[in-house]
Formats: C-alpha cells, structure tokens, sequence
C-alpha cells in the first residue's frame, strides 16, 4: 500500500516547512543549526521508526546530494565533492558501502564537509562494522519520533484545510484505515486524491477515494 501511494505521484523534493513536528522541535532546533554554515561539526545522525520523517529532513536537507542506501547499497553514486552529503537507511549498506561511508567520514572532517546520516536504530545498535558505527556515533545523535495518530489526523487536516480542501469525516477514517500512518504517505494520497477529483470535476467522496486507490491499483498490476 505505501509503495502504490508513492506511485501516484512524481517525485518531489520536500521542503522543511512541509514537516510536521510534533515531539520533534528540538531534533529539528539542533538540525537548523548544524546546517548553518558556521557550525563546524561534521556528522548528524537521525535515528527512528519508519514513518518518523527521516527521510523528509534528509532530502530537504541535502536534495541535490540525498542517498538510500536501499537503493544503493554499495554507495556507488557517492558524490564526493558535495559540501552536504545525505546517506539515509545506513542500516541497508553493504561491506562495501560501509567502507564508503567510514571514509566519506574520514574525509569530510579533514577537508570540510557534512554529512547527514538516518538509520532505523542509534549508531550503537546498528549491524555495521565497528570503526563506522563508532564514527557514526561520534557525531551529533537524535531520535527522531513519530506523530501519534490524533496529531496525525490534526495535521493532515490542517493540510487539506491549506489547500482549500474539505475532508468529510468518512474520508479521513478511510484514510487512517488503509494508509500507511506516516504523514509522507498521507499527503502523497491527499494530493494525488485531489488531482484526481480536479481532473474529474468531482467532489472529494468516500466512492472518489476507493476510485482512486482502485484505479491505481490496476495500473500497477
């Protein structure tokens, strides 16, 4: 389900404003600063459950420099020279990636540079070779955590209301029933259900909602 509602969509940069705190304001606090160009410090790592918006802050952080290392476990596409660098899943990486990675480290804190690195546990717990887990934890470590569901629905709310878009309430159960429960999902299927309902001169209904999801699951197979 999380994959065909990404389908729906092109792929799109998020943006930090996009970000829905929560629990969050003092990862993000520590985040902004370290992003500053007079900060010295070389490596950020955000740790957390799926769904807690590692991904989001890694790609609006780093957007022309991101990389899943589930997509590519061996770092193959490594951008060296990029002043912030963005490795996300760490955990996925190969022996050969964590050889990248360890010296991506190394080399940033020679030569100048940052890196931002996300995995779904703290550097410690990580099943990775010793000398990197240990520069992974060297640098600055925060969970992130993810939105409980009556901040979720809040805020998915909120972002309809943006939009200009009214969620009637079946809708939104709709949503909390059969969606993925973090909000990059959610907002992916808001979005792509209004496109769907502009295209279609249509209101947003509970049929409109199973019609797209319906629609685009024969696509997909």
């Amino acid at each position: 389900m999380r994959q065909l509602i990404l389908d729906l969509l092109p792929e799109a940069n998020p943006a930090f404003e996009d970000f829905v705190v929560g629990g969050n304001s003092e990862t993000l606090t520590a985040l902004a600063a370290w992003l500053m160009a007079e900060n010295s410090e070389t490596l950020f790592f955000l740790w957390g459950d799926s769904g807690a918006g590692k991904t989001h802050l890694l790609r609006a952080s780093s957007p022309g420099s991101y990389r899943d290392a589930r997509a590519d476990p061996e770092l193959s596409s490594i951008a060296g020279s990029a002043p912030c660098l963005a490795v996300d899943n760490v955990e996925a990486l190969s022996e050969q990636g964590q050889l990248a990675l360890f010296n991506q480290i190394n080399r940033r804190r020679a030569n100048g540079g940052r890196l931002l690195a996300a995995a779904n546990v703290a550097p410690a717990q990580l099943q990775l070779r010793e000398d990197l887990r240990t520069r992974l934890a060297s640098g600055m470590l925060y969970r992130l955590l993810a939105l409980p569901e009556a901040e979720q629905l809040a805020a998915l709310t909120e972002h309809a209301r943006r939009r200009g878009l009214v969620l009637p309430p079946p809708v939104l159960h709709y949503l909390f029933a059969r969606a993925p429960r973090d909000m990059r999902s959610l907002t992916a299927l808001l979005t792509a259900i209004e496109q769907y309902a502009l295209e279609h001169k249509r209101p947003i209904t509970l049929p409109l909602l199973r019609e797209v999801l319906h629609t685009a699951a024969s696509g997909c197979a």
